[in-house]
């Protein structure tokens, strides 16, 4: 194999694994993507055996934290009857392009992330998401959920089921903020409970719901 300076790295292959990480972070469901897959596994393969690993997982995480702090910003700018579609667009795009970001990049993961970081990529990506965009809109997004679910046909239950299990995956605790609607798509994250007790956790969401609003989280 050719020796692959780090001048080549910048000038040839992260070039290349930059425009197929910015169609697969922009991709629709069902789009064809005109990218050869077999090309850049093998371009990853080349840079971990030359050494490059380190620099190639910085420049990704770099890369794809833009990426959400854009997709962020946008969904700032969102009014409030579209807030909750297009937060589920974000979700569920995201997570589609890491099913074909993570294994592209299967051979940094295993001889350099797992074994020097002591991490797994597919987590470290994940939790890019939950820091750049969920996070910062947990407070406006739940009380937007919590009346969806009391509005019939408002949204659709895929659209709450996605979101729903989606903050689940990325931030379990956040079932404390409303016990009621996350038990309604998480199986058993509620302890056994009468009847009574869980018309006190349909109070509780409501509680939050008009608490954030009083503080300022608009709808």
């Amino acid at each position: 194999m050719n020796v692959i300076t780090i001048e080549d790295y910048k000038s040839t292959y992260w070039p290349k694994l930059d425009s197929a990480i910015d169609q697969l972070l922009t991709q629709s469901p069902g789009d064809y993507i005109p990218i050869s897959y077999e090309q850049i596994y093998s371009c990853v393969y080349k840079c971990v055996c030359q050494q490059h690993s380190e620099q190639m997982y910085s420049d990704l995480i770099k890369k794809i934290t833009n990426h959400l702090e854009r997709v962020s910003k946008e969904l700032q700018a969102s009014p409030p009857d579209l807030y909750i579609e297009r937060f589920n667009v974000a979700l569920g795009q995201y997570m589609g392009a890491l099913q074909s970001i993570v294994p592209l990049f299967i051979y940094m993961n295993k001889f350099y992330i797992e074994t020097k970081l002591n991490r797994d990529l597919k987590d470290d990506l994940i939790k890019l998401f939950t820091e750049h965009v969920a996070e910062k809109h947990i407070y406006n997004l739940m009380p937007l959920l919590l009346e969806a679910q009391s509005t019939p046909f408002q949204i659709t239950p895929s659209t709450m089921a996605n979101i729903v299990k989606g903050l689940y995956t990325l931030r379990p605790e956040w079932v404390q903020m409303a016990p009621a609607l996350f038990s309604k798509f998480i199986p058993n994250i509620l302890p056994p409970a009468v009847e009574s007790e869980l018309q006190e956790y349909a109070a509780q969401d409501q509680k939050l719901q008009r608490e954030l609003m009083q503080n300022g989280f608009t709808r």
